[in-house]
């Protein structure tokens, strides 16, 4: 299992930073090789990616959602990945936007890609590509989901 841990900051309220990422068919706009999220309710997503002419898909579950705070994942089939990504107030006009994520590579390619870093420097740019997307259109967020999701046992 591989941790990768990134952040950006960006010149938008907690809100709206928050709002935009909980707006998961919009990924594509700035996540490289993301070509197709589906929400499928609430809590289920539908993923199609193609990184390095690689194919996948797979379905994954949000586990805990706590607005302008966090919103936690893992995958439900397909390649085995989890994270969370988490909003901290800077000040009323800037967000931190960290997201942290184990995945398990699949492959010598993918092995070998998260050794030199690649994975590390992927999910640095798709942040900086959500602070361009987000900075670009002022704040303003595309939608917002503002419902409440429990981590499981609490």
């Amino acid at each position: 299992m591989s941790i990768v841990t990134e952040f950006v900051d960006v010149n938008v309220p907690v809100r709206s930073a928050y709002n935009q990422w909980t707006q998961f068919e919009e990924f594509p706009r700035f996540m490289e090789g993301v070509t197709e999220i589906r929400q499928l309710d609430d809590t289920h997503t539908h993923w199609k990616t193609e990184i390095a002419g690689v194919r996948r898909e797979f379905d994954a579950e949000i586990t805990e959602q706590l607005p302008d705070e966090r919103v936690a994942w893992h995958s439900t089939d397909g390649e085995k990945q989890a994270g969370v990504v988490t909003f901290h107030r800077i000040d009323d006009t800037h967000t931190r936007v960290t997201v942290q994520m184990d995945f398990d590579p699949q492959g010598l390619l993918e092995t070998a890609g998260d050794k030199l870093g690649m994975i590390d420097r992927k999910v640095k740019g798709d942040l900086h590509r959500f602070k361009e997307f987000i900075e670009s259109r002022g704040g303003i967020e595309t939608g917002a989901w503002r419902g409440q999701v429990d981590r499981p046992g609490m």
